[in-house]
Order: C-alpha cells, then sequence, then structure tokens
C-alpha cells in the first residue's frame, strides 16, 4: 500500500502540480481509500516514484522543462556569487516539473546584507522566513521570494556563514555554482 501511495501522490505532483509532498501524500490515500492510514509514504519514497513516472510518462518533455530550471537557478546563483549560494531540492534532484520552485541557500553572517543588495539590484520580492535545523536547533532564518520573467519563483534562504562550513552539504542535496554548470553540461 505504500508504494501504491507513493505512486499516485507522484501522480498527483507531476500532472496536477501539486508541490507539498505531504499533500498530495494525503489526497492519494482518500483516493485509494487509505485515509485512516499511520504508515504514509516517506517524501524520499515519493521523490523516487516521482522520478519513475516521469522517466516513463514525460520523457520527452521533463529534460526541457529541467533544463530549463537549472539554467534559471544557474542564473540567479551567478547574480548572488557573493553568498556562495548552493541550489536544493526537486531542481537539483531532477523531480523538478512545469511549476516547481527554485531553492537556493544563501550564507552570510549579516542577513540585511542580502536585503541591501535586492534594494540595490532593484529586484522585486516578497521577504519571509523559513524554518530549518541549524545545529541540531529549530531556527527561523529570513527569506526572499523572487519571481523570473518566466513565471518561475525562487526561493532565496540565507543562513550564517558557519552553517556552510558545517559539514551537512551533500552532492546529492546541495550545488554550488561549478556542480550546478557541471549538471548542465552532462
Amino acid at each position: 500500500m505504500r508504494e501504491q501511495l507513493a505512486h499516485q501522490a507522484a501522480k498527483l505532483i507531476a500532472e496536477a502540480g501539486m508541490a507539498d509532498f505531504a499533500s498530495a501524500k494525503r489526497k492519494a490515500a482518500r483516493q485509494l481509500g487509505a485515509s485512516d492510514t499511520q504508515h504514509l509514504p516517506s517524501n524520499k519514497e515519493v521523490e523516487e516514484a516521482l522520478h519513475s513516472y516521469r522517466v516513463l510518462y514525460q520523457h520527452d518533455s521533463h529534460p526541457d522543462i529541467l533544463h530549463q530550471l537549472r539554467s534559471e537557478a544557474l542564473a540567479c546563483m551567478r547574480l548572488f556569487a557573493t553568498f556562495n549560494p548552493y541550489l536544493t531540492g526537486s531542481v537539483l534532484s531532477g523531480a523538478a516539473g512545469e511549476l516547481s520552485d527554485i531553492n537556493l541557500m544563501l550564507f552570510s553572517d549579516d542577513a540585511k546584507s542580502v536585503l541591501l543588495f535586492l534594494l540595490r539590484n532593484k529586484l522585486d520580492f516578497e521577504d519571509g522566513e523559513w524554518r530549518i535545523r541549524l545545529g541540531g536547533r529549530e531556527e527561523t532564518v529570513p527569506s526572499y521570494t523572487l519571481t523570473r520573467e518566466s513565471g518561475i519563483q525562487i526561493h532565496l534562504i540565507v543562513l550564517p556563514e558557519n552553517a556552510r562550513h558545517s559539514g551537512s552539504r551533500h552532492p546529492e542535496t546541495h550545488a554550488n555554482i561549478a556542480a550546478v554548470e557541471k549538471l548542465l553540461a552532462d
């Protein structure tokens, strides 16, 4: 049942553009008559099912969409190079679809420097907060959302500089500019 739920949630994400894995899993459970289950698939299981779905049903269009998203991410990363950006999330993993957002982590001990950079460069943005686990504690960090001309939203999450050196950056979940350039070249 977990596997069926993962595949149904993946289908909802791919076809209906659902961005939230938790909502997709709950809706999949309702659709398959298992709404009372306490054993929903993990996000990793849904992501694996989503990869399979895209290979089977979106093999013609998905590579182009993913390339466009990664190109948009790289352009933004270059713009914010001062803040040592890392790409994370579905655009990096390859699970992203046409309606996916791009998630970038920026590093600065002065979070206002990112705000000043946005203002100086006359970039339209919405500010907000992001909950993240840092140093074993749940913390709230500033975030900014840019909407590109293409309609793609880019979320900038601002972390303290020491988080960049914490050893929690893994190549499969975090990519710097050089890694994204290599990904696009492959």
